[in-house]
């Protein structure tokens, strides 16, 4: 069974304002002082995040159970300082960026200038164990047209800078601002993915190759494909959701490959389109089918992706837990619509913040 780690970016917050605090620093040292996750936790982009990542498991109840314990031991070492955690990918408050001091992202702000200090962003990657290159490549190939489903279900970014944006998923219009951002086109071997990744860092344009921050990749540091449509979900068994159909979409991608089925050759163009469009609406609306390219109701979209994963799903004993994540998410919403929802109930940003930071926590 394929191993799964998820890696999750928090925002810091005033646990009574809710504005975010650029106190990452402070948490980590906290974090290393007390031996509790010190190889756990990292440092982001800026001051007012701080990402953790879980170790592999194939189990999705002990990864689930590992990310509550990570969101709380957060929530622990921040309240030493005087702040807390929240699973937002956007501040729904005004902030002002603190560009975290390092060679790294002194770079990104001097080449990037102001596009830079918008990426105060939190997002979830999924990393899938993959058994070589060329399988990860091959399901690279296989996966374009259904990451813009995993956007959708993951949508927690409704505000932005205390405004109303009318997209679900803002972080990812943001996120797409980098120049290497985005849907690919197909590679179809190891040779061409390698070569298209270093002609990107002969091109001067981006860095190294941690930098091609492509929608799905293959991981720099693991053997593993990392999918990085997701914005950081407020609770954590929509996390797990979203965990669980990534490892669905890889082995059924693998299993195509395997079996010689031909990757999709959807265009980027389209491929760009589907992803706006799961940004846009999230689950309230039509997504485009990931076959068709065609608008179907979310619901119907949701429901074909557990048809599509389906074997792989009862294979890993996840089938009949995902269908019922699915249903109830359709029920209650992902993290936009609560959001909204807090908003509309309290009209309040900074009550929006505050229940989410206990949300966060289960």
């Amino acid at each position: 069974m394929r191993t799964v780690g998820v890696e999750e970016e928090l925002l810091l917050v005033d646990p009574g304002s809710g504005d975010p605090k650029a106190l990452a620093a402070a948490v980590l040292a906290r974090a290393a002082h007390s031996g509790s996750g010190q190889d756990v936790f990292e440092k982001e982009l800026f001051g007012q995040m701080l990402e953790f990542a879980t170790h592999p498991q194939t189990d999705m109840a002990d990864l689930g159970a590992e990310i509550v314990r990570w969101r709380k031991e957060s929530a622990r070492h921040a309240g030493q300082i005087g702040c807390t955690v929240a699973a937002l990918a956007t501040s729904p408050l005004p902030v002002s960026p603190s560009l975290t001091v390092n060679d790294r992202y002194q770079w990104l702000a001097e080449r990037y200038g102001v596009g830079t200090r918008d990426q105060l962003v939190c997002g979830c990657h999924v990393h899938v164990c993959v058994e070589s290159d060329e399988e990860g490549v091959a399901i690279l190939d296989r996966l374009r047209p259904w990451l813009p489903v995993l956007a959708a279900v993951s949508a927690n970014s409704p505000f932005w800078q205390g405004r109303e944006t009318s997209y679900a998923s803002y972080r990812s219009r943001v996120w797409n601002r980098w120049p290497s951002a985005g849907p690919t086109e197909l590679f179809g071997s190891p040779e061409r993915y390698h070569r298209r990744v270093a002609d990107m860092v002969a091109s001067g344009v981006i860095l190294d190759e941690a930098m091609a921050y492509f929608d799905a990749r293959l991981s720099a540091n693991y053997p593993t494909v990392e999918i990085r449509v997701a914005d950081v979900c407020l609770r954590a068994e929509t996390a797990v959701l979203v965990a669980t159909l990534a490892r669905g979409l890889v082995e059924t991608a693998a299993r195509d490959w395997r079996a010689g089925r031909p990757a999709p050759d959807h265009s980027v163009s389209l491929l760009r389109l589907a992803a706006w469009q799961a940004a846009r609406t999230g689950l309230e609306q039509d997504l485009l089918d990931p076959v068709t390219l065609r608008p179907r109701p979310a619901g119907d979209v949701l429901r074909a992706l557990l048809e599509h994963t389906g074997d792989a799903l009862t294979e890993c004993g996840d089938a009949e837990r995902a269908e019922e994540a699915v249903a109830a998410l359709l029920r209650h919403g992902n993290g936009a619509r609560e959001q909204r929802e807090l908003l509309e109930r309290t009209g309040s940003l900074r009550e929006v913040v505050t229940e989410c930071v206990r949300h966060t926590q289960g």
